[in-house]
């Protein structure tokens, strides 16, 4: 005899098949299989992923970083510096799924418009007034400026950037669901790629002249 559909073995069938289900991770990265796994940035070979070194060769200190230490913002136009704490300055993290960036920012200082392929970004603002937006794929444009205290989230892969427009310094941490999120500025990647866009696509793609063109790429040594 078939158990109705309205009968409470029928629901609490159905209830434990959907437990049972697999549940896809949270995290951008695979599920690590064990405890930690150092990454070992010498080895050759890495495929989503650095092989661990030896848990022999593992120390307390490998799992403590310092991200205390203001950067040096005004060694650029952009008068903000990047300190990240990813699998390539912190192997600690290697496959566990997170990382952490520090950002610092002089007044007016700016982290230009850029997307992170392979993760979701949370960010805290610290210290300063900073005006963060990001573009959806839709085209609509979100911000808002932050005082210290206040949070924002910008989902995997949205264009993105954080502005100090405060008249002190200012500071943000960011924290990502991948141990190497990726960063993709663009105006770097489209003006200074190597070798250099062709300037037939983007004299097309921008509506601009070569010698436009020209002169950003010059700006960016392509």
């Amino acid at each position: 005899m078939m158990k109705s559909s309205n009968s409470p073995l029928y629901l609490l069938s159905c209830l434990l098949m959907l437990l049972l289900l697999p549940v896809p991770s949270l995290s951008a990265d695979p599920d690590s299989l064990q405890d930690f796994c150092v990454a070992d940035l010498n080895a050759s070979i890495s495929i989503n992923g650095f092989p661990c070194i030896p848990a022999s060769k593992v120390s307390a200190s490998d799992f403590f970083f310092d991200l205390s230490k203001e950067g040096v913002t005004n060694t650029s136009n952009l008068n903000s510096r990047v300190t990240p704490a990813n699998v390539l300055t912190f192997p600690a993290v290697n496959t566990l799924g997170i990382s952490m960036n520090r950002v610092d920012f002089g007044p007016g200082g700016l982290n230009p418009p850029h997307s992170h392929p392979r993760a979701t970004e949370m960010g805290l603002v610290i210290k300063g007034r900073i005006l963060v937006g990001f573009v959806t794929t839709s085209n609509v444009y979100y911000s808002k400026v932050l005082t210290p205290g206040e949070i924002f989230v910008i989902p995997r892969g949205l264009v993105h950037f954080q502005k100090n427009v405060g008249k002190g310094k200012g500071t943000v941490f960011t924290s990502f669901n991948s141990h190497k999120p990726g960063v993709v500025i663009l105006s770097t990647t489209i003006f200074g790629s190597q070798p250099p866009m062709p300037n037939e696509v983007l004299t097309q793609a921008f509506q601009v002249d070569d010698a436009i063109v020209n002169s950003i790429k010059s700006k960016f040594g392509s």
